[in-house]
């Protein structure tokens, strides 16, 4: 173990928390942000020079690639909130077991997931709404995912140990594993897409690249010592001890993912269910692409604050430092509600949101442009007040609350959107519009339902704050 390691250890337990959440925060950020922005990359490029079907394309295979990522989520969100406590407790031979069940599952579920995807992706690329677009779009759809499928592998790997820098105290490290894949991947989609004249292939080429490289540097962190914990080939085992608790956790962000693909395809089927023709469905299907990355850019810095706050609060529980704990919750708040606030004005007032699709569609496509334009509008109007459910379900996950953290996450997703797309084109005219309106609809609910929870816990660590004072 290395000096800066245990300094890092250190001061999750005694230093300034404002600081301790810039600190772990960007770095959190940036990496997760990087991680999601393979796909917005693609559609940057892919967007500017191969055109509306291809567009289309990519949002096809969006739900297939949000799958295996929570998969990936599944293993690393849970391992890594358990790292965290049980570095808390000081209990080195279980941090190395953990580490060593995380490698032991993402080879698993490669072993086990990507065949079964492979040999089905027609079925699953017409699920995904695929049934009525164009055929370009179709074929497009399926050449990306057979090319980018198996290389998953690699991205799973560095995701899930990146997970375990950020909760060892490693950010920069885990920062840096996300970077090398982003920049490879920045650099390679130009030169593959239109150097090379492969197109949507040439994206599918330049991920692959990018996911290895990003692995690699991961790899070494862990096999060279450099890490907090120790990495042993002897401990790549799965321990059920560990493994019901790590699954209980990472079952909150494993779900809110599963629900995310389940919702992206929804609402794909649905625009396909409901457009007059293959063209009509192709463009709607493109604009909820645009929307897709939007929502990425400015949805990751609400994301980037929770891993950076997940470390913090994951140690002081497990210190059994509840008045640490509750600082750092409230400070969550107040900076993912800044967040929230900041990205509904991006997406909804003028003249921003036909800047941020013309990042993803042609300005010579005006009618793509106009249309995605207002359905940004639509779709975020209400996106201020979703970070108290966000902030909300990951300290239940980080305090060891799964059942918790699992209804706060279902609720904006599961409990309401998902059945207002099916059930609100019967009830309005304009089936598109009511369509999108289930995201601002299903965020007040969400919103609404949060509070009650949330500030139950808020008092409860009051109350025990209080106690240790007397």
């Amino acid at each position: 173990m290395s000096r800066s390691s245990s300094k890092n250890v250190e001061e999750l337990a005694s230093g300034s928390l404002g600081r301790l959440l810039l600190k772990y925060s960007w770095p959190a950020l940036v990496a997760m942000s990087l991680n999601a922005l393979y796909s917005v990359v693609d559609r940057f490029y892919i967007g500017q020079g191969c055109g509306e079907s291809a567009i289309a394309a990519l949002t096809l295979a969006m739900p297939i690639t949000m799958l295996l990522g929570a998969f990936g989520v599944f293993v690393g969100a849970g391992h890594g909130a358990i790292l965290s406590i049980k570095l808390g407790e000081g209990d080195r031979v279980a941090c190395e077991k953990i580490l060593g069940e995380l490698v032991a599952l993402k080879l698993l579920f490669f072993l086990t997931l990507m065949p079964i995807i492979f040999f089905n992706l027609d079925t699953i690329i017409g699920w995904c709404g695929g049934a009525k677009v164009s055929a370009a779009a179709f074929a497009d759809a399926k050449l990306y995912m057979q090319i980018v499928l198996f290389s998953h592998i690699f991205s799973h790997l560095s995701f899930g140990l990146s997970a375990l820098m950020r909760a060892e105290g490693s950010a920069m490290k885990s920062m840096t594993c996300m970077i090398i894949g982003f920049g490879a991947n920045l650099i390679l989609d130009p030169i593959f897409i239109f150097g090379l004249k492969l197109g949507i292939a040439g994206a599918a080429w330049a991920t692959n690249i990018a996911m290895f490289l990003s692995f690699v540097y991961a790899a070494w962190y862990y096999v060279s010592r450099r890490s907090h914990v120790a990495f042993h080939f002897r401990r790549v085992f799965i321990y059920p001890k560990y493994l019901v608790r790590a699954a209980g956790i990472g079952f909150a962000p494993f779900f809110q993912h599963l629900l995310g693909s389940l919702i992206n395809v929804s609402l794909a089927a649905a625009f396909a269910k409901w457009a007059i023709d293959e063209a009509a469905a192709t463009t709607q299907i493109a604009s909820l692409g645009v929307f897709q990355s939007a929502l990425i850019l400015t949805i990751m810095p609400v994301l980037g604050a929770q891993q950076g706050i997940q470390p913090i609060i994951g140690y002081n529980w497990g210190a059994r430092n509840y008045a640490r704990v509750r600082s750092a919750l409230i400070l969550g708040l107040w900076v993912t509600t800044v967040i929230c606030i900041a990205a509904t004005v991006l997406l909804v007032v003028p003249p921003f949101p036909e800047l941020v699709t013309k990042l993803f569609v042609s300005s010579d496509n005006t009618k793509l442009v106009e249309i995605a334009s207002r359905d940004l509008q639509l779709s975020n109007c209400m996106l201020w007040c979703i970070g108290l459910n966000i902030v909300a379900t990951t300290f239940f996950q980080s305090i060891g609350r799964p059942m918790m953290a699992v209804v706060l996450s279902t609720m904006r997703q599961g409990f309401v959107m998902l059945p207002i797309i099916w059930i609100l084109p019967y009830f309005m005219d304009d089936k598109t519009f009511a369509i999108w309106l289930c995201m601002p609809v299903s965020d007040v609910a969400c919103f609404i339902l949060t509070i009650l929870p949330i500030t139950l816990y808020v008092r409860f660590l009051s109350r025990v704050r209080l106690r240790k004072m007397v």
